[in-house]
């Protein structure tokens, strides 16, 4: 072969591993940035957006998604953490933590030269081995067992701003997805039926469950309508209380003062003979949603229903409408002449109410009331709000982990360790290579005590180097105390999380390491 072609073929070969190095380099940047705030003495961060928008929060997803990501590698690390927020809710931060530790890894056994596709399916192997260890350790959870719920509850709240809060968030979270789960099907829990008003005004503690429901919106009252109805028959219209528009831009031109009056006339009998229909229905709430056509509902309609004693709440979200008939036990009506006493949700009060600065209409003592909570947060001001609405929400993922998959497991980190014990046996009974790369699979996951340990302030390497010594003599649940600073067995101290946040975080994180070692080339496109 000419000595010129060798030359290029040399420099084939070093790019594609320039480029598989700039991935794996960039993929493990994002995962420095979010490392320190694993764990309840993890920090928060402070995203600031161009517009001035300040969040401050702890959620590794929600930082991750803020941060401006360019690199298409460090992209996937992002989508990661969306990943691990569908699946499981919590555990988004350790899943780029766990994955940033497998990279690093990687890059080293390539540098000893193995080859990418051997250790992607070495690593495919030691994940699964993983989750059959995590499930051998799993204690199996009754869903009678409220407290150990909250426990659950507790230990996702322990890393959030609103830790100290958490024996008032957590049963919170408890009761409501016990409130909304279906015995029957609990597989089906959707958490969309919990809806989450946050007001600023008061502190996190007079935040409340309210049995009922509550808008954020005010009652219309500038024709002077009624703000406080005792036994209401609650309709949620979809139509307008409006004149009608036609459907082209046009221009009527009125001559003199006798048309005027008809065209006023016209109006008035029209908006009359809808609000005539709907307090004919034994209708005195309305709920009236948003609409883009025209007014939902005009002045000289307010003042109609005023006068015929109805209140009326507007402005009512789109997507809103599901989660409110199913509270309320009532249909959306789509035409004026659909209003049947049969498609109305009826309730024993439905009142305005102030919460801190603002107003809210809260709805109670409703009949025949459907499986949905909702819970009323209060915050200082609006970035602890939220953050309790991230941190709620959590919270209310872990729980549904535990109604999906009903198995707990310890928290602190023993769960890693005991994995990474059981790999590192394992990989000893293997042949080659795979023995050498399930082996740094093991070593990979000590990242998470490590991390741990260094984000409270404690020595990580004799903690680590302790914790290996605890679980090889068969302590299974001894795992790092982040608040007295030493290691002790984690069920005791009540700190356990769903088997599913685990599980997911790991499988997820080798998904991810095995497409990003498979890359070899970055191939622009105009």
């Amino acid at each position: 072969m000419p000595p010129k072609q060798k030359n290029e073929l040399y420099k084939e070969s070093a790019r594609k591993k320039d480029v598989r190095t700039s991935n794996i380099e960039a993929a493990k940047a994002v995962a420095d940035a979010v490392r320190t705030s694993l764990g309840p003495r993890g920090m928060d961060k402070m995203v600031a957006s161009p517009n001035g928008e300040v969040i401050i929060t702890n959620d590794g997803a929600t930082i991750l998604q803020k941060m401006t990501v360019t690199q298409p590698a460090a992209k996937m690390l992002v989508e990661l953490s969306k990943s691990q927020d569908v699946v499981a809710g919590d555990g988004t931060t350790s899943v780029v933590v766990i994955c940033g530790a497998l990279l690093k890894k990687c890059q080293e056994l390539l540098e000893k030269g193995v080859h990418p596709t051997i250790i992607s399916d070495a690593f495919s192997k030691a994940s699964a081995k993983a989750c059959e260890v995590l499930e051998s350790i799993a204690i199996p959870v009754n869903m009678e067992d409220r407290e150990a719920l909250i426990r659950a509850a507790n230990t996702s709240l322990s890393s959030k701003v609103v830790s100290q809060y958490s024996s008032l968030l957590s049963p919170m979270a408890v009761d409501a997805v016990l409130k909304v789960m279906d015995p029957a099907r609990p597989a089906m829990l959707d958490l969309r039926d919990i809806k989450v008003v946050s007001k600023v005004g008061g502190t996190i503690d007079d935040s409340e469950m309210v049995d009922g429901m509550v808008f954020d919106q005010k009652a219309a009252k500038s024709a002077g309508g009624p703000t406080r109805m005792e036994d209401a028959k609650i309709a949620l219209i979809q139509f307008q209380i409006s004149p009608p528009k036609t459907d082209i831009e046009n221009n009527v031109i009125v001559s003199d003062y006798n048309q005027m009056d008809r065209v006023y006339k016209e109006e008035r009998n029209y908006i009359l003979s809808v609000v005539k229909k709907i307090k004919a229905s034994g209708c005195n709430v309305l709920l009236i949603q948003k609409s883009i056509l025209r007014d939902a509902v005009t002045d000289l309609a307010l003042h109609y229903l005023a006068k015929a004693k109805i209140m009326v709440v507007r402005d009512i979200e789109r997507d809103e409408i599901e989660l409110i008939s199913k509270t309320l036990g009532c249909l959306p009506i789509a035409h004026v002449d659909n209003m049947k006493p049969e498609k109305l949700g009826s309730a024993k009060l439905v009142e305005e109410v102030e919460v801190g600065k603002g107003r809210v209409v809260k709805i109670t003592g409703i009949e025949n009331k459907g499986r949905t909570a909702t819970v009323l947060l209060r915050g200082s001001n609006k970035m602890v709000l939220e953050e309790a609405d991230r941190s709620l929400h959590d919270a209310l993922c872990v729980i549904r982990c535990l109604v999906n998959k009903r198995f707990l497991i310890a928290g602190g980190s023993s769960p890693e360790v005991q994995v990474s014990m059981q790999l590192a046996h394992w990989s000893k009974t293997l042949q080659g290579m795979e023995s050498f790369c399930v082996r740094a699979f093991a070593e990979a996951l000590e990242v998470v005590p490590y991390t741990l340990s260094e984000n409270a302030g404690l020595n990580p390497i004799n903690i680590v180097t302790e914790l290996r010594r605890l679980h090889a003599a068969g302590e299974k649940y001894a795992g790092i105390n982040v608040k007295k600073g030493t290691i002790t067995n984690m069920l005791e101290e009540n700190v356990v999380q769903p088997l599913l946040i685990t599980t997911s975080a790991i499988t997820l994180a080798t998904e991810c390491v095995r497409m990003i070692l498979k890359i070899d080339d970055i191939v622009p496109t105009r």
